[in-house]
């Protein structure tokens, strides 16, 4: 009984033993399983430093098999020998324990990895140490991603501290994390002192205008989430110097990896000089460059503004255009130099006599423009007067010499009935203009039935059909006979070219018509160029007509006279053409010789040593011009009209032309009588021995072209 125990309590035992034998042997398959597919390498070396034991794992990380590792001495593996050295000190401060120890190793292909190891001391039964055990862990790539995102790092924080913007960044509450360099130049804010405080405070940002704070960029962006800009006029001001820069502010949030904001970074692009050149420009583009003033365009813009508010609200304004009267004196006798300083000085005198809500303008060369905004008529008219009493009562002292000058001023009300910009300007400078034509120096008040300047406003209407007839060739040139009718007239046929103009229509325009407005806006020059060259190219072309005619007059402006490229463009012309220019001769008007003395001398003189002849038009309107004949060398006078045409009823009339002949027959000089409309006439000075005659009675101004048509032309023109 006691024996059937026994066996029964050793076959229990048995199967208990084989139990635990199976789950030994499991967990030994477990723990095989585990070591044989883990990444990481497990070893135990002795107390010699050798591998005494690792895991399959080894095979994968570091290319030894396990019994070629098993016997190593672990000192083999480090890439940089040193580091067992450095290994074996952080064991002794770890107490024998050594933790994350990072450490490149050689591979047996002497590749190298990143390791990450822990491991401690393991002890013998006798509790000596038996050896060290541990776990090396591959972190190449960890390792690195670090390394990469150091230089990243590194790269953001140089770039930081070298880029020309400033950087802040803040955490979600505003509360500054970082400046660059830049920042801490803008702000005046170091980082050390700046972190940790409010933006606001940091940051002093204020309109460049209003002066007043701006909004805060960083609640703005991190309440809207998402990317924000300041208004272009914002100005940072700086902490303790007396400076403020023009900015540019971006701010954008900054999210983590889940895209949850944990902050904001405020960027600050200093836009000074850029912004100082933009209004630099825009003064430039609004401003007249010497004196100052607005110029023409901006005035104009502040006028156009003017009328608005005077339809839309009822208000009362006033214009008054002003021309110097005298500049050009000053200017042609002392120069640009003297006539800029002038203009500096009467800008001056300006900006003292009038409000600060007032415009003064200079809208080019001596004319300047005011608008006096809220002001009544009467009170302009007082404001007009006293500007113009200021600039007559004026001295402009220049190297010993001292000028007058005054001022010509059209004052115009711009209020709810006034017209368009250009009805306001065209009314203003008419006005102006008529209190120059009424004497100068004074103001002229323009009224809706202003006859002085509707006549002006006509001239102007000229100005832009001559203009107009220049560019589309609209001018033509007419031909008058003049008859030789005394034994001294030179042989041959003489004839004047006359000048029209063509309307838009085809219609023929008389010069009375249209040569004031010439002379007056300066524009005869231009048309004068046109008759001497249409005249010598139509010559030229028909050279048969030059050889039945003596003389073909061309008439000339006082203003061509004074042209200094005029006299080089007549002798280009003439000896372009080839044409003798004995057969061409200039006639120009008593007065616009006296007026241009100096000028028409010279102009004489090279034109005559090319051959050409010169005759003085309208002679005797004036009767001043006796005294100068001598110094000019002209070859015939052509008698005023206002004494030819009533000669024979007239006895004043016959003794002016008979002492005006007789004089000029002394001098040496020819005459010829304009006007000549009847056969009394014409007998009548053929009495006085007058040389040639011109008029109605001797033929009618034909138009140029049909005439050299006619073959021969001047002779059959002589002979009816």
């Amino acid at each position: 009984m006691q024996v059937e125990s026994t066996n029964t309590a050793l076959a229990g035992e048995v199967q208990e033993r084989k139990r635990a034998e199976n789950q030994i042997r499991a967990s030994e398959r477990q723990l095989s399983s585990i070591f044989h597919n883990m990444q990481d390498v497990v070893y135990r070396t002795d107390t010699a430093g050798h591998i005494a034991w690792t895991t399959p794992s080894v095979l994968q990380l570091l290319g030894f098999p396990p019994a070629e590792f098993t016997g190593l001495a672990f000192s083999t593996l480090y890439a940089n020998p040193a580091d067992e050295t450095r290994m074996a000190d952080e064991l002794g401060r770890g107490f024998g324990v050594l933790e994350n120890f990072e450490v490149a190793l050689k591979t047996k292909t002497d590749a190298r990895i990143w390791a990450s190891i822990n491991a401690h001391f393991y002890h013998a039964p006798d509790g000596s140490i038996a050896g060290i055990e541990g776990i090396i862990r591959d972190v190449t790539i960890l390792r690195y991603a670090q390394e990469s995102l150091h230089q990243e790092k590194e790269k953001i924080q140089v770039t930081l501290e070298s880029i020309g913007d400033g950087v802040i960044t803040t955490d979600v509450k505003g509360v500054v994390e970082y400046l660059n360099p830049r920042s801490e130049q803008l702000t005046g804010w170091r980082l050390r002192e700046a972190r940790g405080l409010p933006l606001e405070k940091v940051l002093c940002l204020v309109d460049e205008v209003t002066r007043r704070p701006a909004p805060d960029p960083v609640g703005k962006c991190l309440q809207e989430n998402r990317t924000v800009g300041l208004p272009g006029n914002t100005a940072l001001l700086h902490r303790q110097q007396e400076q403020e820069y023009s900015i540019e502010v971006t701010t954008a949030p900054i999210r983590d990896l889940a895209s949850q904001v944990i902050g904001a970074v405020v960027a600050l692009h200093d836009v000074t000089k850029l912004r100082g050149l933009a209004r630099q420009m825009s003064h430039q583009a609004t401003h007249d460059a010497l004196t100052g003033l607005i110029n023409r365009r901006e005035f104009e813009a502040r006028v156009k503004n003017a009328l608005t508010t005077a339809r839309n609200d009822g208000k009362h304004h006033a214009l008054c255009y002003m021309d110097l009267d005298q500049f050009k004196v000053v200017n042609d006798t002392c120069g640009h130099g003297a006539g800029d300083e002038l203009l500096k000085q009467i800008t001056a005198l300006f900006g003292e006599k009038i409000r600060e809500s007032d415009t003064i303008a200079r809208l080019g060369g001596d004319e300047f423009g005011a608008l006096l905004e809220g002001c009544t008529l009467a009170n302009a008219q007082k404001v007009a007067e006293d500007l113009r009493k200021t600039i007559e009562a004026f001295r402009f002292p220049w190297k010993g010499k001292t000028f007058r000058v005054g001022v010509s001023i059209g004052l115009v009300p711009v209020d709810s009935s006034s017209g368009t910009l250009s009805d306001v300007l065209s009314a203003a400078d008419s006005a102006c203009y008529v209190a120059k034509d009424q004497g100068r120096n004074r103001v002229h008040l323009y009224q809706p039935d202003d006859t002085a300047v509707a006549q002006r406003q006509g001239e102007m209407q000229w100005l832009q059909r001559i203009q107009l007839a220049l560019d589309e060739n609209r001018f033509r040139l007419y031909y008058q006979p003049i008859l030789g009718i005394s034994k001294q007239s030179v042989v041959g046929n003489h004839c004047e070219l006359l000048l029209r103009m063509l309307g838009a229509k085809g219609e023929v325009i008389p010069p009375h018509a249209f040569i004031p407005a010439a002379e007056r806006y300066h524009l005869m020059p231009a048309v004068d160029r046109w008759v001497v060259r249409t005249a010598v190219a139509a010559l030229a072309r028909n050279t048969g007509a030059l050889k039945g005619m003596s003389t073909c007059a061309i008439n000339l402006s006082g203003q061509s006279l004074s042209d200094e490229t005029f006299l080089k463009f007549v002798v280009e012309e003439l000896e372009g053409a080839g044409i003798d220019a004995r057969r061409i001769s200039f006639e120009i008007t008593e007065t616009a010789v006296i007026a241009n003395l100096s000028s028409a001398t010279h102009f004489i003189a090279v034109l005559k040593e090319m051959g050409c002849r010169f005759a003085l038009d309208d002679f005797g309107s004036g009767l001043s011009s006796f005294a100068y004949l001598k110094n000019l060398s002209v070859d015939c006078l052509k008698l005023d009209g206002s004494y030819v045409k009533n000669l024979v009823h007239d006895a004043t009339d016959r003794a002016m032309v008979k002492a005006i002949n007789h004089v000029a027959h002394v001098m040496g000089i020819q005459t010829t009588a304009e006007f000549v409309e009847s056969e009394g006439i014409l007998k009548a000075l053929r009495m006085f021995k007058v040389d040639y005659a011109q008029g109605y009675h001797i033929g009618k101004p034909q138009p140029l072209d049909s005439v050299l048509l006619e073959a021969p032309p001047f002779q059959a023109i002589q002979q009816a």
